[in-house]
Formats: C-alpha cells, sequence, structure tokens
C-alpha cells in the first residue's frame, strides 16, 4: 500500500513534473455508473496494472453493463487500488475527462494495458498513457495538468487506502456485491450472485 511519504518519493522521482507542495485540499469523488436506486450495487476494486482487471473487463464488465448497469438493475462503483506508480498515474489520466469521460477513457487504459505497461522507462509509460488521453479528445494542456496534480494524487491514495482498509481489499480484481465480498468472478458466476440478489 502506497503511504504519503511513499506518494511524495514516487512523484519526485519520476517522469511526470513534480508540483511544489501538497496545499490543496481535493476530494475526489466515486466513479458511478447506473441507476442510484438500483436494487443491487457492485463495487468492483481493480488495478490499472493487474492484468487479471484487464480481463475482467474485457470478458466480464461489458455483460455486466448492457445487461444489469443499461437495464437499471445495478449500481456499480468502480474503485481504483494502487499498487504501483503506474497504476496511480493511470488512474489521474482516466480521470482527465471528469466523470463523463471517466469509464471511457478507463477502458482504453484497459484495452492497452499491454502496450503502456510495457512501453519502456518511466519517461515512456507517461507518453503512453497521454497518448491515450489524447485518443480520448483530451487536450494536452489539460493531461499535464492533470497528471501533475499531486494534491490530486496525495487524495487518491488516501481514498484508496480508507476503502481498502474498511473492505479488508488485498487483491484485484475484488468485488462486492450488496455487501458480500468475492475474488475474480466469470461473467456467469456474476450474473448468478446479481440474479439471486434480485430475486431472492
Amino acid at each position: 500500500m502506497l503511504t504519503r511519504r511513499t506518494l511524495i518519493i514516487l512523484f519526485t522521482s519520476t517522469a511526470l513534473t513534480p508540483g511544489l507542495a501538497f496545499a490543496r485540499k481535493v476530494n475526489v469523488g466515486e466513479m458511478t455508473l447506473g441507476n442510484a436506486d438500483a436494487p443491487v450495487t457492485v463495487i468492483e476494486y481493480g488495478s490499472f496494472t493487474c492484468p487479471h482487471c484487464a480481463t475482467f473487463h474485457k470478458d466480464v464488465y461489458p455483460g455486466l453493463k448492457a445487461n444489469y448497469i443499461d437495464t437499471g438493475k445495478v449500481r456499480f462503483i468502480y474503485r481504483e487500488v494502487y499498487f504501483d506508480r503506474y497504476g496511480l498515474w493511470a488512474g489521474m489520466m482516466a480521470r482527465c475527462g471528469g466523470d463523463d469521460k471517466y469509464f471511457g477513457i478507463a477502458d482504453m487504459i484497459y484495452q492497452r494495458q499491454d502496450e503502456w505497461l510495457r512501453a519502456g522507462d518511466q519517461a515512456q509509460v507517461a507518453d503512453a498513457l497521454r497518448r491515450i488521453g489524447l485518443a480520448a479528445g483530451l487536450e494536452r494542456e489539460t493531461i499535464g495538468a492533470c497528471l501533475e496534480d499531486q494534491a490530486k494524487a496525495e487524495a487518491l491514495v488516501a481514498e484508496f487506502q480508507k476503502n481498502a482498509e474498511v473492505d479488508n481489499i488485498e487483491s484485484t480484481p475484488t468485488l462486492i456485491v450488496n455487501g458480500t465480498k468475492y475474488s475474480n468472478l466469470s461473467y456467469p458466476a456474476l450474473a448468478a450472485i446479481i440474479d439471486e440478489e434480485l430475486n431472492p
């Protein structure tokens, strides 16, 4: 888990331009999709650097979204887990476009995980993430401001640590369906759990 001290070390030794101080207070909200009053809430704890999470978003998430989120049956909450600096950078990139573009950019980050995560050294990884932002339609200046926002980085790590401690998150992807925690699930297994919650 990243501590505030570790975070400072990461940012002052990376390809990203470090800010001067952690002075600004930043509130980071939940990234959610679906009906806020849906009978089932699914929380995913995922890391953008986790290959199992990329597989989940390729094989499981599309069915979850089409059959449950988009139909108003499930409220979906995505919570980022940071195992390393690259995962944190990716999370900051995903948030660059605001709430409306978050899940679209997150999908691109997962789809191109092999490309950006293995781009090379820190500078090359940062550049690969910037290219994803540009492909998503963001301005270069907006991307630069996002990735250099250390106050936001600190807030994201603090929120991650708080949630992960409450839910005892040790691996990704971890799913919580109406309060019950599960490890990585196939689509049929997840659908069966949701259906049982919908029809107790």
